[in-house]
């Protein structure tokens, strides 16, 4: 598939990020280069991965032997909690950029706001330095909740370009999407399936999906697009791989939206940002 398939969402950096990416969250570094080749091969250009998934050195390789032009790529990768405060963090930023192999990413997050250490404006601040000097073409964050965000924005630097979120359809993160989107920052989701929670057993979703002709995966990320999220799926089945990017051929309409939306619950797979790290 072409990835002039995937379209693009404009940051607040003027950046255009693909909305459409591929997540390596678990895949072993000596795996990495082989499923990020493939990702690579099925049409995706938007990579996202962070130092706690100590797949950078792997996922680096399989960006240098694409023969993918760099521009024509947008790499993703974050800051972990041990690295908080404004010189660890900027340490932690050069050692990724070591590992990945390149001059530049096009988007670096803090991976959490690890409230208890309250270190993240000042964290924020090194970002703000990378950003300025050309080696994150955009910052952001992740896992930020709006008191977070507010703390950020009351310190006067630049407005986060995005904020990767836990997000799929039993938690929808309704209200914390309009906080982004009124203050211009792009939400992207994680686990936009929802990692095993029965999202995708779901017989509304499951009824969707067949009416459509779709699996219950690209019916679900199909969901999120037409929301306005960006989703980065991960897999390391190739015909899974190739088959989430595949979902840009038809489209949800409104009864079909309803249906999957009312599968909030409010609970999470994940950590509870206002208490982890």
């Amino acid at each position: 598939m072409s990835n002039a398939h995937v379209p693009a969402v404009t940051l607040n950096t003027g950046e255009a990020m693909p909305q459409l990416g591929f997540g390596v969250f678990q895949v072993p570094d000596a795996e990495a280069e082989a499923v990020v080749a493939e990702a690579l091969d099925a049409g995706y250009r938007s990579i996202d991965t962070a130092t706690l998934y100590e797949n950078e050195r792997g996922t680096g390789r399989a960006l240098a032997a694409s023969g993918i032009p760099r521009e024509d790529l947008f790499v993703t990768t974050k800051l972990w909690n041990t690295d908080q405060g404004h010189d660890a963090a900027l340490r932690a930023f050069d050692s990724s950029l070591h590992r990945l192999g390149l001059d530049y990413v096009d988007l670096y997050l803090i991976h959490w706001p690890a409230p208890g250490q309250d270190r993240y404006v000042e964290t924020w601040r090194a970002l703000a330095r990378i950003h300025a000097e050309g080696r994150a073409r955009s910052v952001g964050v992740s896992n930020f909740e709006p008191e977070h965000l507010r703390r950020l924005l009351d310190d006067g630097g630049p407005v986060p370009a995005v904020n990767q979120i836990e997000l799929h359809p039993r938690l929808q993160q309704e209200e914390l999407r309009a906080f982004d989107a009124e203050h211009g920052i792009a939400t992207e989701a994680w686990s936009p399936l929802g990692r095993n929670n029965g999202v995708l057993t779901d017989p509304a979703v499951r009824a969707v999906a067949e009416k459509h002709g779709r699996s219950a995966a690209q019916t679900v990320l199909r969901w999120h697009l037409q929301l306005g999220n960006v989703v980065i799926p991960k897999s390391v089945t190739p015909a899974r791989i190739r088959e989430n990017i595949d979902v840009f051929g038809f489209e949800l309409d409104e009864a079909d939206m309803r249906a999957i939306g009312t599968l909030e619950t409010g609970v999470r797979v994940g950590p509870d940002p206002a208490t982890f790290g």
